[in-house]
């Protein structure tokens, strides 16, 4: 019996792109959400506690003008207002940044987006580190950034990948001001030659605490 032609290769991957731009993000399991939003569920846990130890001691009405009182403060004081602003921002930002991975399809081929490793507050907005799963890389980011500053409600986005690993990708995510001192290597643009960041073995191990869970 003949044994039918392969398929030329031309043509399997034309096939492969086609399923893999239908394809659809993995939804997390309970324990990835949770740890995605560990931190709105501490401060939630931590503002419940408190204002249920302040209605204790000096009552219900108290308990809301302290509460007030705060506010007002943080309002009033530019300083309190911006820190308020940036933390709410540092807060936001995973999740915005997961977002407009998924709309730009930079997932796995079984819908798995790269892993969010650590976000942190700098004076442009904020820096995110993301480890490539199998299947994604820098040069995805690169071609999907416009996608993610939507996505992030941001200036810019610029995208940045390190000198030993391939898989460990820096975002920053501009909102303010000009990135000067905060620049960590030269931007990575569709087309051009990968922008490269020189990342340690200790420095890369260190990010590698808690990661996300699947």
């Amino acid at each position: 019996m003949t044994m039918p032609a392969s398929r030329p290769r031309g043509t399997r991957q034309a096939l492969a792109g086609r399923e893999f731009a239908v394809g659809h993000v993995a939804r997390p399991n309970l324990a990835t959400v949770a740890w995605r939003w560990r931190y709105e569920l501490i401060l939630t846990a931590v503002v419940s506690v408190a204002a249920a130890f302040l209605a204790a001691v000096i009552g219900a009405l108290g308990t809301i003008l302290v509460i007030a009182a705060i506010a007002a403060l943080i309002a009033l004081a530019p300083p309190l207002r911006a820190e308020a602003a940036a933390f709410v921002w540092w807060i936001v930002t995973p999740h915005r940044v997961r977002t407009g991975m998924a709309q730009a399809w930079i997932h796995s081929r079984d819908g798995k987006i790269p892993v969010v490793l650590r976000t942190t507050r700098q004076p442009f907005g904020e820096r995110v580190l993301l480890w490539c799963r199998a299947g994604t890389c820098a040069e995805d980011f690169a071609w999907g950034r416009h996608l993610i500053t939507a996505a992030c409600w941001a200036r810019e986005v610029r995208v940045f990948r390190s000198a030993r690993y391939a898989h460990i990708v820096v975002l920053e995510v501009v909102r303010r001001g000009e990135n000067r001192e905060g620049e960590t290597g030269h931007e990575l643009v569709p087309g051009a030659d990968v922008a490269e960041l020189d990342w340690s073995a200790d420095d890369v191990a260190e990010q590698q605490v808690g990661h996300e869970i699947r």
